[in-house]
């Protein structure tokens, strides 16, 4: 048995402790098995961890259950996903409050090129069923990775169209991969474990309860380029989704609908209030996300001419830019190692030529 997950799960088990403090504790004891070494005098000075949470940490007997999850893992062929682990979602990576531990059953790339989540009422219209099904049937040419959360209405219509398109489709739990709920979807997560995957931050056997919902939702608004909401009241959870992916500087788009409708009023108050781009015509978000693969090839000669005469710093990133297509300013440091200020300063010196342009949330692509 791998001696290291049993200690990476076990640290998600740790009570009152969550994914931050957990981070915390990773970072400044020098690993996941060092936590569970060290003294309560070294725990108290990490930021975050007081003495009546270092004593839970000293105290915490959870590799037993550990040792349970990692048998049910290898008997489901579940796959562990750790945050520091190089097959973790990228864009999840990105944001403070992603989960320590992942559990995936199936063969989706959790870092495809395109990933598009597509959320909703649970008591979706024939109008948003429509909506949702010509969404996914227009955007399969792009070969996007479909995310949901496998609920009534909007979601479970999402992954339908996804599996009948060839689409393959994430379904995003609230509860362990023990059970499935609602369990009417049985048959299409069976499939979507062929052809996609369920993908969950609960262990087996984990309580399940409504407040596992809103944490569901944040795994979904951070694995996405892109959030679609299609139908849903001013106060669903496809709305506490898209304000997530907003404080992830995520795009987030909805689809208006009648103002007398009441799953529609959810919608039209994300647009309405700037919290959501319309999306009435699937080719401009298309265009709006840089996806249109004949907008990338008319780039190609304009771009040519430009990029020369840059410096190590500017070729560098319009190198990484290429790679990437769009990524953070936050991302760029990192990747170059460089301070921030510095590649803000070669960013705009990119975009006075006339190469790069800046998009919302300090997010940088080619012109």
């Amino acid at each position: 048995m791998d001696k290291s997950l049993l200690y990476k799960i076990a640290i998600t088990l740790i009570p009152n402790v969550g994914p931050v403090l957990a981070r915390n504790l990773i970072s400044y004891c020098g690993g996941v098995e060092e936590v569970f070494k060290a003294k309560i005098a070294r725990l108290i000075k990490v930021p975050g961890i007081g003495d009546i949470t270092a004593k839970e940490v000293t105290e915490a007997d959870v590799l037993q259950r550990a040792e349970e999850e990692v048998e049910f893992m290898l008997k489901h062929n579940i796959k562990p996903l750790f945050y520091l682990d190089e097959n973790y979602p990228r864009r999840l990576k990105e944001c403070y409050d992603s989960p320590l531990m992942l559990y995936h059953k199936g063969n989706a790339d959790l870092n495809a090129q395109r990933i598009v989540g597509i959320v909703g009422t649970r008591n979706a219209t024939d109008y948003g069923k429509s909506v949702c099904e010509k969404i996914v049937d227009e955007l399969a040419a792009l070969d996007v990775l479909v995310v949901s959360g496998l609920a009534y209405g909007i979601d479970i219509c999402a992954h339908k169209a996804s599996l009948e398109k060839g689409l393959k489709t994430v379904g995003v739990l609230g509860h362990g991969l023990h059970t499935l709920y609602p369990s009417v979807h049985r048959s299409a997560a069976q499939k979507m474990v062929e052809q996609g995957g369920l993908l969950t931050e609960f262990i087996s056997n984990s309580d399940f309860n409504k407040e596992n919902f809103p944490k569901r939702n944040r795994i979904i608004a951070g694995l996405v380029d892109a959030l679609i909401v299609v139908e849903t009241k001013k106060k669903g959870g496809a709305i506490i989704t898209a304000e997530i992916a907003n404080t992830y500087n995520r795009d987030v788009f909805a689809v208006p609908g009648n103002i007398n409708a009441q799953y529609s009023e959810g919608c039209n108050f994300l647009i309405r209030t700037n919290k959501a781009a319309l999306l009435d015509d699937v080719n401009e978000f298309i265009e709006a996300m840089s996806w249109s693969q004949e907008k990338k090839n008319g780039k190609a000669a304009k771009q040519a001419r430009l990029f020369e005469n840059l410096d190590a710093d500017e070729q560098t990133l319009v190198d990484i830019l290429k790679a990437e297509q769009k990524i953070r300013i936050d991302e760029l440091s990192q990747k170059m190692n460089r301070p921030s200020g510095v590649i803000a300063n070669s960013l705009l010196s990119l975009e006075l030529k006339g190469i790069v342009k800046t998009l919302p949330g300090k997010v940088y692509e080619l012109c």
